[in-house]
């Protein structure tokens, strides 16, 4: 069987004593340990001896990289000096964020960085960190949840209904969206994304499908939600051609699930292997683009996002389909994610975690607390910026914080004072754990404008 394969077996059919042995019997274990062992030394044959045809195959093309033009595995020293960089809101950021964005501008990939004024403490980038690279992604500059990210679409219904109607209204969202770790639907949509070829091409993708599909239409544990609202459109715009007023909207936030948090667990590791950082920073382990593995987590980071997406448009429509509604306007943006832009004249990748893309006219949604409200925007595209914008409110307690200061009266009385209904939600998720989304936005009034407000009412978290 496969799993007997040994390196003396490949060395003898001719594989130079190096890396390249390692790196095959690594991809021939995780992958292949069930087939024949005559079978997969036939296929490697065939590597060795033509391995350019083999580069870019799911299975081979690590191995065929390895024989043509190995990864170079090395130390990496941060620079003394940090690239250009801009910080929003300074004096409402703790210390600890803004240091881990110092120690991200040292690396030797970075080109520029910014931070957005909810910025807080994270793993690797700090949450509401922006980082340009030279050619290189860093799974933990793009987090754990991939493409985590706000929806919103606005309805044509008055907004007396959600008072009038208050009970439907919350049924909708106890009975029909799911969170967590176990809660799924009962009826399972079938979605185009299941048919991309990442699911039959990338090893790990094709594991997490099954996962995945389970998954669709629900949300994430932690500071996810569903919610419904009164949205206020005040000012006057061709986006989305609404007219000022107020309008019901459904509000939702959430990433990939379980197919973004093993992407990012699988190539996180990875890049630690190959890219060997001060212990301090070693959570920046970047991944070169023009490796195998670079290549293959920038796949499957964009399906992540796209799934994502498909998330946020089967709770979406599964809602509207309920209150017999269709909607007049869909805002939506990621916010945990890298993209390929430009930054002063040359192609970058820009790692937004935690953070709203704010090109100029694009639109996003900056939500607040539970009892705040968020804000819809359009970008102004500055480039100081890296053309982005907070991603919310930002947290001003951990989740420990919460629980040590907090209690469920306070919050049950933060909720009664704003009119909000609450179903689920625990106390690391109290309104007090966030800060004032109105200095938030003070601080970042040159990054976007304000088109109108979304106030929740009712909100549905995990338990």
């Amino acid at each position: 069987m496969g799993n007997k394969l040994k390196g003396k077996d490949l060395i003898k059919l001719g594989f130079p004593k190096n890396n390249s042995i390692n790196i095959a019997l690594g991809q021939i274990n995780r992958y292949r340990k069930r087939e024949a062992k005559e079978r997969i030394l036939e296929e490697a044959k065939e590597v060795l001896l033509t391995p350019e045809k083999f580069q870019g195959n799911a299975i081979w093309g690590k191995v065929a990289e390895g024989l043509v033009k190995p990864v170079e595995v090395k130390m990496h020293q941060l620079k003394n000096t940090r690239v250009p960089f801009s910080i929003y809101g300074k004096n409402e950021i703790d210390e600890q964020a803004k240091f881990q964005l110092y120690d991200a501008l040292k690396l030797p990939i970075t080109v520029q960085g910014s931070l957005m004024p909810d910025a807080h403490y994270g793993y690797g980038l700090p949450i509401g960190g922006v980082l340009a690279t030279d050619n290189a992604v860093i799974p933990y500059g793009v987090g754990v949840d991939i493409g985590c990210r706000m929806c919103l679409t606005v309805y044509p219904i008055p907004v007396s209904f959600l008072k009038g109607k208050q009970h439907q209204f919350e049924n909708i969202l106890k009975d029909h969206t799911k969170f967590g770790m176990r809660e799924t639907h009962v009826k399972k949509n079938d979605h185009e994304i299941f048919y991309r070829n990442e699911f039959t091409e990338i090893p790990l993708i094709k594991r997490l499908k099954d996962k995945a599909y389970k998954q669709l239409g629900t949300s994430g544990s932690g500071n996810h939600f569903v919610e419904f609202g009164t949205v206020a459109i005040t000012e006057n715009n061709d986006e989305f051609g609404l007219e000022i007023g107020e309008y019901i909207g459904v509000l939702s936030h959430s990433g990939s699930r379980g197919l973004g948090a093993n992407i990012a667990k699988h190539y996180t590791y990875l890049a630690t292997k190959q890219c060997h950082l001060p212990k301090n920073v070693q959570h920046l382990a970047w991944l070169d683009l023009f490796t195998h593995d670079g290549q293959e987590y920038w796949q499957a980071m964009n399906l992540a996002g796209d799934y994502a997406k498909a998330c946020h448009d089967d709770i979406h429509s599964r809602i509207a389909k309920l209150i017999g509604s269709k909607p007049v306007a869909k805002i939506e943006n990621h916010h945990n994610f890298a993209w390929k832009e430009t930054v002063n004249g040359k192609e970058c990748i820009v790692h937004r975690k935690g953070a709203t893309p704010a090109k100029t006219n694009e639109l996003g949604i900056i939500p607040g607390s539970m009892t705040a409200p968020g804000f819809i925007v359009r970008g102004l595209g500055n480039a100081a910026s890296l053309q982005s914008a907070s991603h919310g409110a930002g947290r001003k307690h951990s989740r420990r914080k919460c629980k040590e200061k907090f209690t469920k009266s306070d919050i049950m009385h933060q909720l009664k004072m704003n009119d909000v209904t609450l179903i689920g939600g625990g106390i690391d998720e109290a309104p007090m754990a966030y800060k004032d989304i109105k200095k938030v936005m003070a601080n970042q009034q040159e990054l976007v404008e304000v088109l109108g407000t979304f106030t929740p009412k009712i909100v549905r978290m995990d338990r």
